[in-house]
């Protein structure tokens, strides 16, 4: 028999837009934190117009909305935890314009980053944002996390690049950011507030993004190392000398082990922990020079060994490295813990350090990685969610990453959020006050709390 609510819904769109059974359900009921919370269903938008039509009906009836990119997001941001409507927006993925004179583009929501910037690289543009999850998570999930990526260090962040928004509010009026809105003129920026602001304001419909000329020249290495922290004096002085590369990426041991189990690459050495590191530009004199650079200061930190990329499939292998860690860490344990604190480069020979030390303390298998050119790291805890005193250790393992982060000057999260698995951190960073304030911003844009309720506040 049918509910009220699918009766509603299926009255007011499409019926192949509103996702009622419980097989459907559960598909939309879990993230990348294996936590599950059943919607009481799911609605497909096509069009701004039907996530208006469906934000009045939620307004009206103070129903909970729950907006979704790809369910990629390691932190609970697209959870329904109190059920309501899921609104997926994995049918919302045009490019709606693109003008490669003025280098930028108008998208949807649901669009797959990696699909985007293959898009646009043929006409010779880069989208710089590049997360682990670049081939199926969304832009504007990415938008909604302000998510990092590879390339953060030198290109910054997804925020860079965000141009304007249009975006739906809970009471279902549009509001339009940026180049979006020709009187743009607001003293408040709106759309910073949006950006990161992990679905829980509004319900972004369009994104205008930022492009660049794409790098003509590139170099790649994997530098490898018998100790963790040498690799990490090799950030810290890269960044000190000027350099930027536009990708300078940590693995430790462990985790290379994990992967050259995964692929095959047999010419990559086992080693306490590498780094991929990569120089580009327009000039090649200059790219040459600053990779050079790079090159003498892995030696000066006891590189053991520099694996340049001579061929285009020299430097596949290479980041195939990378890009092979989250599936190749599972042969460890059926559970993952990420966290993705960030600290400031010059003490990330500290925080591996500590991160040694707490995996020891706790025995727990911590796996780390990631973008440490701007000091963004994966803390990873690989285990087994059913042994109740195996989580209890992570748990206190987790508490004192946390603390050390904090007290080296760093951010609990460097692009994943804080959704439910880090709310009752916040406060450790923000202080109360802070917390107060994001509240009073929170009630301003949805004063029913019925945009992904839940979140961000413990």
């Amino acid at each position: 028999m049918k509910t009220e609510l699918e009766n509603d819904l299926t009255r007011l769109f499409k019926k192949e837009q509103v996702l009622t059974s419980k097989e459907e359900r559960i598909c939309y009921s879990y993230d990348a934190t294996n936590k599950n919370f059943l919607p009481d269903a799911v609605m497909l938008p096509h069009s701004t117009e039907d996530v208006v039509k469906l934000m009045r009906y939620a307004h009206q009836h103070k129903i909970a909305v729950v907006p979704r990119g790809a369910g990629s997001g390691y932190t609970g941001g697209s959870l329904p935890i109190q059920g309501g409507i899921v609104v997926s927006f994995e049918q919302m993925t045009k490019i709606l314009h693109l003008d490669k004179e003025k280098k930028y583009a108008l998208v949807e929501p649901g669009l797959i980053t990696q699909q985007f910037a293959d898009h646009v690289a043929q006409f010779g543009l880069l989208y710089p944002p590049d997360p682990s999850s670049v081939k199926f998570s969304t832009l504007g999930g990415n938008v909604a996390e302000c998510a990092g990526g590879l390339k953060g260090r030198k290109y910054g962040v997804t925020r860079n690049y965000v141009l304007g928004v249009e975006a739906v509010l809970s009471s279902g009026e549009v509001i339009q950011t940026g180049i979006l809105d020709e009187k743009d003129e607001s003293p408040y920026d709106l759309q910073s507030l949006l950006i990161g602001s992990e679905g829980t304001l509004a319900l972004i419909t369009k994104i205008a993004l930022r492009l660049v000329d794409k790098p003509q020249y590139e170099n790649t290495v994997l530098a490898t190392f018998d100790q963790m922290e040498d690799a990490a004096e090799v950030v810290a002085a890269t960044t000190a000398s000027g350099v930027i590369p536009s990708v300078l990426e940590f693995i430790d041991g462990d985790t290379l082990e994990c992967v050259l189990e995964y692929v095959r690459l047999d010419d990559i050495e086992k080693s306490e922990a590498v780094l991929l590191i990569e120089v580009d530009g327009k000039n090649k004199e200059e790219v040459d020079q600053e990779f050079e650079e790079v090159l003498k200061i892995c030696k000066e930190k006891k590189s053991k060994g520099l694996q340049v990329a001579q061929t285009k499939e020299d430097k596949d292998n290479l980041w195939k490295v990378r890009r092979s860690i989250s599936a190749s860490l599972l042969k460890i344990a059926p559970t993952k813990v990420n966290e993705d604190i960030c600290v400031p480069a010059s003490q990330l020979p500290t925080m591996v350090k500590r991160i040694k030390e707490i995996s020891e303390k706790h025995r727990v298998n911590i796996n780390t990685f990631g973008h440490a050119g701007d000091g963004n790291l994966h803390v990873t805890f690989m285990c087994d969610s059913r042994n109740k005193e195996q989580m209890e250790r992570v748990e206190k393992a987790v508490d004192e990453l946390f603390k050390h982060t904090l007290k080296l000057g760093g951010t609990l999260s460097g692009e994943h959020g804080i959704g439910v698995t880090k709310s009752k951190y916040l406060e450790w960073e923000v202080g109360k006050e802070g917390i107060g304030m994001m509240k009073k911003i929170k009630s301003a844009f949805d004063p029913d709390n019925i945009i992904n309720p839940g979140k961000i506040f413990s």
